[in-house]
């Protein structure tokens, strides 16, 4: 099982079918935290419908198309997930999302995870590009790639639907060569 450590004993781990029940509680919890921003969070209504994403995640590891893992707080439970949507090997890039319960937040965790993913991506995996896209008006997930140094990149207008209405999304970058291990 692949575990990373991050600082003040957080952690990143590959999710297990048997997170399906707490995975599902700390979206339900988190589910008005969430609504606004994850396109995704009104369709898990129990764990039966978390299964098949994680699921998902370990096809998506066996076809060497990227990486999800569940974040961990000091006592092992699961508060939030971060991962790659899909690699591109023929350019060499990728793109990372991320959630976290609302109650965790402001602890420098997510940036911790996002600088572990950095470092992945460009020393294990050797790739030239990494993006985030986060909503023009999510202060928080914006804030991360702003405080780990990636350029802003331009706004995609009306280029998500959430909840029936379109948002659109700021493109942060990072390249390899700009990458210092934040």
């Amino acid at each position: 099982m692949l575990r990373c450590e991050l600082p003040n004993g957080y952690a990143l781990r590959l999710p297990e079918e048997a997170d399906a029940d707490e995975l599902y509680a700390v979206i339900n919890a988190n589910r008005k935290h969430l609504l606004p921003w994850m396109p995704w969070a009104p369709h898990h209504r129990g764990p039966d419908d978390v299964l098949p994403f994680i699921r998902l995640t370990r096809k998506q590891i066996a076809d060497n198309d990227g990486l999800q893992t569940v974040i961990l707080d000091p006592n092992g439970r699961i508060i939030g997930m971060i991962g790659t949507h899909s690699v591109d090997w023929l350019h060499r890039k990728t793109s990372i999302g991320y959630w976290m319960a609302r109650t965790e937040q402001g602890r420098g965790t997510m940036t911790a995870a996002v600088r572990a993913y950095l470092d992945h991506a460009f020393g294990t995996w050797k790739l030239n590009r990494v993006t985030i896209q986060a909503a023009v008006d999510n202060a928080r997930s914006r804030a991360i790639p702003e405080r780990l140094g990636f350029r802003e990149e331009g706004i995609l207008r009306e280029v998500e639907r959430v909840g029936g209405r379109m948002l659109d999304d700021v493109v942060y970058a990072m390249l390899a060569a700009d990458w210092r291990g934040g």
